[in-house]
Order: structure tokens, then sequence, then C-alpha cells
């Protein structure tokens, strides 16, 4: 049983004895290193995998001296076919019965992926200035290379101007798509009846008026994603459409008798919860787990005023390359008075205050003088940012109270997902 477990293992592993020459050597570990096990059964570990710390602090060898646990660390090997290749690798000391090191075993994992993926987050974080010091915000960013790689549909939902779509055209860089178009169909944008056609394309003359062929944005995204901006504001009957899409992955232009093959990622986003608009019977429930396949939350601003420095860096640096003068920085004065007040327009809004900031400063530091009148009348009354705070609070008690603390009927009574609602229960010490 043991030797079978070996074999199928997914991550690569070799068996050394007391001369540290490789007894077993798994698939995996062919796979990995592009040696066979014929090649490498025999000879030492570091003459197959030649990674640099083998000489000098081989981690088999530090195990069996000091006995003491060690975690993965991360190595660099070079393939049988001259590949730099980092590994992720862990060991163990084999021991007889009285003790004595008689072996050892290590497992390790191809990183390239995970790293590619890792380098190609920070090149998009950079694109588009996402940096956060927030707990929640570091979770979220954490886990966009894994739900990246997958192809299912994500829902993302949070106030206005909290980054949503920079969270899915992230997805979209760091995904298998990338190489793919990126769309975006803002669902409040447009009529109904120009809505459809903006979705699913319509044929020529298929409406009064309609003389060409329009290309609808599934088309248009073709092999690569497509954002659907304010979902829950679909009409009904266009929600059918886009169940059915999801459903069998074809869809019909508007005037077409023929299906179409749609080969799109889907990524949705909301600023209204979706789960109040289905209580209601605003929105199709069997559409709603269908989009919510993986749910992201974004926090707003308020939430996070730890975030406000790196936010006003990262603008201010942005400004500067793109219109020039010479705005370095921003006095303490002036970061106090954007950390009192509440964003209601989120990461957007501070942008804007800080490229107003950018155009009023006459010199190199943003003073206080320079933000925008809002923002000074909150600093003057530094309890006039929080009335808002303060009547959310009386408003979660009173709807807690009414729903004998059932926090679902409470969520949705308020109008917010329930993780928002438990978020703010801790922030207000109700939970």
């Amino acid at each position: 049983m043991a030797a079978l477990i070996f074999e199928n293992l997914c991550e690569g592993a070799f068996v050394v004895g007391p001369d540290c020459r490789i007894t077993a050597f798994n698939p995996a570990a062919e796979r990995i290193s592009g040696f066979s096990s014929r090649e490498a059964i025999g000879r030492r570990c570091f003459e197959v995998l030649h990674h640099d710390i083998c000489d000098m602090c081989c981690a088999l060898r530090a195990r069996a001296e000091d006995g003491e646990a060690r975690g993965r660390v991360r190595i660099p090997i070079v393939t049988r076919d001259g590949r730099t290749v980092p590994l992720s690798v862990t060991s163990a000391v084999l021991r007889d019965d009285r003790g004595v090191a008689i072996g050892g075993v290590e497992l390790f994992r191809d990183r390239s992926e995970q790293e590619a993926l890792e380098r190609r987050l920070r090149q998009v974080a950079g694109i588009g200035r996402m940096v956060s010091a927030n707990a929640e915000m570091q979770r979220i960013l954490a886990l966009l290379p894994d739900v990246a790689a997958s192809d299912c549909a994500v829902l993302i939902s949070g106030p206005g101007g909290s980054g949503k779509a920079w969270i899915a055209h992230a997805l979209h860089e760091l995904g298998t798509r990338r190489e793919g178009p990126y769309a975006r169909l803002n669902c409040c944008a447009f009529p109904k009846v120009l809505l459809e056609s903006e979705l699913f394309g319509c044929q020529a003359g298929a409406r009064p008026g309609v003389e060409r062929t329009k290309v609808g944005q599934l088309d248009a995204a073709h092999g690569g994603t497509l954002l659907l901006d304010e979902v829950g504001e679909l009409p009904l009957d266009l929600q059918t459409g886009l169940l059915e899409l999801l459903s069998r992955g074809g869809f019909r232009p508007i005037g077409s008798v023929d299906e179409r093959k749609a080969d799109v990622r889907i990524i949705a986003s909301t600023s209204r919860p979706l789960d109040a608009a289905v209580a209601s019977g605003s929105f199709r429930e069997d559409l709603y787990f269908r989009l919510n396949v993986v749910h992201i939350e974004l926090p707003p601003l308020r939430e996070r005023l730890e975030d406000v420095p790196l936010l006003v860096d990262q603008f201010i640096a942005r400004f500067r390359e793109e219109c020039g003068g010479d705005v370095r920085g921003i006095t303490s004065e002036a970061l106090h008075a954007l950390r009192c007040y509440d964003f209601p327009g989120n990461v957007r809004e501070l942008e804007s205050v800080i490229e107003h900031a950018f155009v009023m400063c006459r010199g190199d530091t943003i003073e206080i003088d320079d933000l925008p009148s809002r923002v000074l009348d909150a600093d003057a009354d530094p309890m006039g940012s929080r009335h808002a705070t303060t009547a959310e609070r009386t408003l979660i008690c009173e709807a807690l109270e009414r729903n004998a603390g059932n926090r679902s009927r409470t969520a949705a009574e308020l109008g917010m997902h329930r993780t928002t609602l438990w978020r703010k229960l801790r922030q207000y010490g109700l939970a």
C-alpha cells in the first residue's frame, strides 16, 4: 500500500539512503525534473536536482542533525533539459527502531505556474493601483490567482467606487483567457430595448431602424471575459436569456434562428445585494446561484481607512506621471483630514479628491487647504462624519430587535449581504 501511495502522489517524491543516494523516485518527480527513475536511482540527489543548497545546507542533513521539523522552503532546481524550476520542498528523516537516521524522503511541488500568477498579480496591481494594508482586502487579493485559474462565474459585490471593476479586470489578466478580449457591459446604462442587443447582438432588419447587424458583447468577448456591471439591474426577461446562456453555453442574437456558442467567462458585479433582490422577486434565484459560484465582497473605504495613505501615495505618483508637476507628498494635517472623512464614493472619490488637490497645490506637498470643502467640513466637525455611522448602528440594532436577533432576516430587511452585516456587527461591538 505504501508503495502504491508513493507512486501516485501528485507531488514529486524521492527517498535517499544514509549516503544521500536516491533509492526511489516517483512518476511526479520524473515529470518535474525530466529525469527517469532509472537515471535517478543510485545517484546522489544533488547530481539529479542540481539545486544550489545541496552542498551547503541540505534540508535532510539539517533535520537529521538537529531533529527540528522544517516547513516548506523554496528551492530552484535545474531540470534535465536545463530549465530552472522553482520548487516548494519539504523533507522528513527516516529513522530505525533505535532512532538512528537511515535516510530520508523529500517531497516537492513545481511552483512555476503559481509564481507566474503572482508576478502577473503584482503587475496588474501596479497598473490598477490596488493596494491595501487591510486584512480583509489582503485576503481577497491573495485569492485572486486561484480564482483566476478557474473559468467559473464570479460575483463581485460592494458599494460604488470600491474597486469592483479593477478586481474583474485583474481576474481576466491573471487567468487563462488573458490573451483574449475583455469586454464590459454596464447593465444600467441602456434602456431595456437597447440592452438586449448590446448583450446578445441583433441581426440587420430584426427591429425597425436596425439596418446593420450589431455585434453584441458576448461575441465581442469571444475567447475572453465579459464583465456584466450592475447585473442586478437586468430586466427579468433578460435574466432568463442570461440564465440559458450560463446553463447551455449558447445564445441567439435578436432576429437569428441559429444558436451561437459562447466561449466567454462571465464575471458579474453589483452594488446592491442580490440576495435581497431575490427575496423581493426582482432577481431570479436560479440565476443568482449560477452567477454566485465564487463571491468576492469588497468592503467600503470607510471600513479600511488604513488604506488611505497607501492609496494617496499611489494617486499622487500617477497624477505626477500623467500630468507633470512637482507634487511629491501630502502633509500630516491633510492626511488626518482625509482619514476623518467617510468617503461615500469610496476609492473612486478619494482618487477625485487627490486629483482636485493636485490641481490646487502650488508647492510640492499637498496642504489641507488644497482639499475639497466637503472634506474640510468633515474635519472641522469630526463628529459630523460619524453621524451616518451612529445612525447606521441604531438602524441595525432596531432591525435585529424586530427580527428577534435573526441575522439573515435582518440583512434582507436592511438590503445588505449577510457577511456585510456580520462585519458591521463586529465593527459596532454588537457581535
